[in-house]
């Protein structure tokens, strides 16, 4: 089945949904969710989906001053002594022990690196790896080298690895037997540009498992790993505020 989530009382479909899908039971006093808790193979997940026309998603490091937010508190504080209100957020990508991010990096503030298509171990470089980015209309998850060839310019943009789908098919380097599990989360977009799906796993799957659930479950023709040490969610709606070490970027959704 694909997922179905209601975004602003409308019953938005991830893309490919399969016709005839029911939309979840809501009763008529029930406030209409971003977030969802999906079951897939197993394993429970948190899909939480915003439409880039209603509502503002943006990607946030560090502060006027240049002193990393390290904390969802920290961006909430700030944002709130600005007249605004965080309503979502997750870690957007990785970083080095300083919380420099490791790949290309655009928020407010500008850029912090350039996209990075250089070989090296981990997660990050198991290649290809990609870039989320936002503009004022529209979102997208590229291929690195394809974000670097097709000239993107967007208004927010993070780097990260590896690609989870690409163009609808999983990463060919993931492997079905594989036996790392972990905690992860990461980002898809719709085939149009216009619905942003985060999901984050509620237990330890493997990698390959988490790329199923973007490609079987939410629909989306491409979709980007974004961590899988310090995944975690702030989500008020549904009472979710996880704690832990201190993060480099951080995506979020702002009102």
């Amino acid at each position: 089945m694909r997922i179905l989530l209601s975004i602003l009382g409308v019953f938005f479909v991830a893309s490919a949904c399969s016709p005839g899908a029911d939309a979840p039971n809501m009763s008529n006093d029930e406030a209409p969710r971003n977030c969802q808790s999906i079951a897939h193979l197993g394993d429970d997940y948190t899909v939480c989906a915003y439409a880039v026309a209603e509502h503002d998603i943006r990607l946030f490091h560090s502060d006027a001053g240049g002193a990393p937010y390290f904390q969802f508190s920290t961006l909430e504080r700030e944002l709130d002594e600005q007249g605004e209100v965080l309503i979502f957020a997750m870690n957007g990508g990785m970083y080095h022990d300083d919380r420099r991010p490791v790949g290309f990096f655009r928020d407010q503030n500008g850029d912090q690196a350039s996209v990075n298509t250089n070989d090296g171990p981990g997660n990050f470089h198991l290649k290809p790896n990609g870039v989320f980015w936002l503009t004022g209309s529209e979102a997208g998850v590229t291929e690195s080298q394809a974000f670097l060839d097709q000239g993107l310019d967007p208004v927010y943009a993070t780097q990260s690895g590896p690609m989870l789908v690409i163009a609808g098919a999983l990463h060919p380097g993931l492997n079905p037997d594989g036996t790392s599990h972990r905690r992860r989360n990461g980002v898809g977009v719709s085939a149009d540009g216009q619905m942003v799906y985060f999901a984050i796993s509620d237990s330890a799957v493997t990698f390959y498992e988490f790329a199923t659930l973007f490609r079987d479950e939410v629909g989306v023709p491409n979709a980007l790993f974004l961590d899988g040490q310090v995944s975690r969610i702030y989500a008020p709606e549904i009472d979710r505020n996880e704690l832990g070490p201190d993060l480099g970027p951080i995506v979020g959704v702002v009102e």
